[in-house]
């Protein structure tokens, strides 16, 4: 992706923080024409004796294991908070609008995970991202029920082998950042996750918190 490098943060919690906290990917490598083919799918992150591995699933009807098979180089996009920037939040006039985000960009290499065992415990470590205590209902369901869910989907791991990570969040422009802040702690949830992604990057001081006592 294009990464002025104001933006361009080279610090692996950034992008760890991002994939953990928005996991819901866009999973890309191209279909037997060569086009670009597209899943969307949360994946959990795996840091493995300093690599990072994807882990994730898609239904069997889907394409796009059978893609990742033949072709297994992908790229995975994660997309953080992001909102619009009104001009207003400037000093000066002689300003237009802009679109602050936060993304990661993921170049990876598939491995298909085709053992039942292996496929379960990668489902096991989705369901402790979202829902932990799930895992007991999933081992009551019985063994002739996981095996059909387990034979519905295809999991595989994304070995990440290069990693970008983007922080637009105008860094650049001092002037801007009270204001700005101003605006997204008041804004929608994305605006507000910015506004803490502010906090975080040392761009404005934290609101202090009220204590009892």
């Amino acid at each position: 992706m294009y990464l002025p490098p104001q933006f361009h943060s080279k610090d692996p919690a950034h992008a760890l923080a991002l994939m953990r906290e928005h996991p819901l990917a866009s999973l890309v490598s191209t279909d037997d024409e060569g086009f670009p083919f597209v899943t969307h799918l949360p994946l959990h992150v795996q840091e493995r004796g300093g690599a990072l591995v994807l882990l994730g699933h898609c239904a069997r009807p889907n394409p796009h294991w059978r893609y990742l098979q033949a072709r297994p180089q992908a790229l995975v996009t994660f997309m953080g908070p992001h909102a619009y920037l009104s001009p207003s939040v400037y000093p000066d006039l002689a300003r237009v609008p802009t679109w602050n985000y936060l993304a990661v960009h993921c170049r990876a290499q598939a491995r298909l995970v085709e053992e039942p065992a292996a496929k379960d415990a990668l489902l096991k470590q989705l369901i402790g991202d979202h829902e932990p205590p799930y895992a007991t209902q999933w081992r009551g369901l019985g063994e002739a029920f996981a095996h059909k869910m387990l034979a519905g989907i295809v999991a595989f791991e994304l070995e990440v082998v290069e990693l970008e990570c983007k922080l637009k969040l105008n860094q650049h422009r001092s002037e801007s950042h009270a204001a700005m802040y101003a605006q997204y702690r008041q804004g929608n949830p994305d605006a507000q996750g910015l506004a803490r992604w502010m906090e975080r990057l040392g761009m404005v001081p934290a609101p202090a918190h009220d204590t009892e006592g």
